[in-house]
């Protein structure tokens, strides 16, 4: 397995390989790899002649450096995981100064409005900080295709939106959330929650579930209502947001139409362990 931390000699070796024929696969990670993630490499190693995984933790994307300094780092069991999949795959896993070179800065990205819906509301410059590095990202593998995950979902739609505003020769492809047993998405952060809170982190799952059999009946203020106080039953758990809204847009549902597709979107914090999930409601 080829592993690469520059990206002088990424690119080299990419152009190297590649000719007219080649494509790219390339999903970007923070590392902490889960089978989320793997799935997507799994994907990419269909669909393409090479597949490169990046793994990086973007300080830019972090409105809270406590949570930057907690978020696992775990490069030599990552690898371990990629090579179960394939040691073919090409890791690129640099260091902050090799991406930022004049320092850790963002880039001022507009999206159109996506950026200032739900996680844009409460992570200030987030949005920016995710632009930036897979833009760059972008600039330095020059994939085919990219590989996200839906949870992600409104990361998913901004990422495609600085496709078709900057005219990006890559074709974005989401994929289906992984979950574990219980329902709980798979994310990297779930390593953070004790066993009886990981247990209990299905219950958003559960939650997202019954808001998609209410919609068909109830409108998106009273489900709202009833997902607070579902909640509150759960003293360990403190919703940061729950909002259904337009999937292109992601602007709130205000009344619904037959002609739009909604998705429900959850933000809940466990003892300062902050998740996220998102069902589709048509």
């Amino acid at each position: 397995m080829l592993i690469f931390d520059r990206q002088v000699a990424l690119r080299e070796h990419l152009e190297s390989i590649s000719d007219s024929k080649t494509t790219i696969g390339f999903v970007p990670t923070m590392g902490a790899l889960h089978q989320g993630h793997l799935s997507l490499l799994a994907e990419s190693l269909k669909n393409n002649t090479f597949s490169v995984v990046s793994i990086f933790v973007n300080p830019t994307q972090f409105n809270n450096a406590d949570d930057l300094a907690k978020y696992p780092r775990t490069l030599a069991i990552d690898v371990e995981k990629i090579k179960s999949v394939s040691d073919k795959i090409i890791v690129f896993a640099p260091q902050v100064t090799d991406l930022y070179e004049n320092g850790a800065i963002s880039q001022h990205f507009d999206f159109d409005g996506l950026e200032h819906q739900m996680e844009g509301k409460f992570r200030s410059g987030h949005f920016d900080g995710v632009g930036t590095i897979v833009k760059r990202l972008f600039e330095i593998v020059k994939p085919s295709k990219a590989y996200f995950g839906e949870k992600d979902f409104q990361q998913l739609q901004i990422v495609k939106k600085m496709v078709e505003k900057y005219h990006l020769p890559v074709t974005i492809i989401g994929c289906a959330i992984f979950r574990e047993p219980n329902g709980l998405a798979m994310s990297s952060r779930n390593e953070r929650l004790s066993a009886e809170e990981r247990q209990e982190a299905g219950i958003l799952y559960q939650i997202l579930q019954e808001a998609k059999v209410k919609f068909g009946t109830k409108s998106a203020g009273f489900i709202s209502r009833w997902v607070g106080k579902e909640l509150e039953k759960h003293p360990n758990f403190k919703l940061e947001y729950f909002q259904i809204a337009y999937e292109t847009t992601l602007l709130p549902c205000v009344r619904k139409t037959e002609s739009k597709k909604y998705r429900a979107f959850i933000a809940v914090f466990v003892n300062n362990i902050r998740l996220i999930d998102t069902i589709s409601l048509n």
